[in-house]
């Protein structure tokens, strides 16, 4: 059964940063889909996945792209 969590990340504005909070948020194992909500304000992150994901995981993801989670 797919599970939906979403996140807020710090320091998204534009396409190009939610393209790369995407790229690496995918490579996360069980992940099947991201929907990026992108505004001048705060950026908010959905994932569907297989299974339960951890907070871990998806920070460590955000953190690649070059960003921060402010909150799960």
């Amino acid at each position: 059964m797919a599970t939906n969590a979403t996140y807020t990340i710090s320091g998204m504005t534009c396409g190009g940063c939610a393209g790369k909070v995407t790229d690496q948020v995918k490579q996360i194992p069980g992940i099947l889909d991201v929907d990026v909500d992108v505004d001048l304000a705060a950026g908010a992150i959905t994932l569907t996945s297989e299974n339960d994901i951890s907070d871990a995981s998806v920070q460590q993801a955000v953190e690649k792209a070059g960003y921060k989670m402010a909150s799960a």
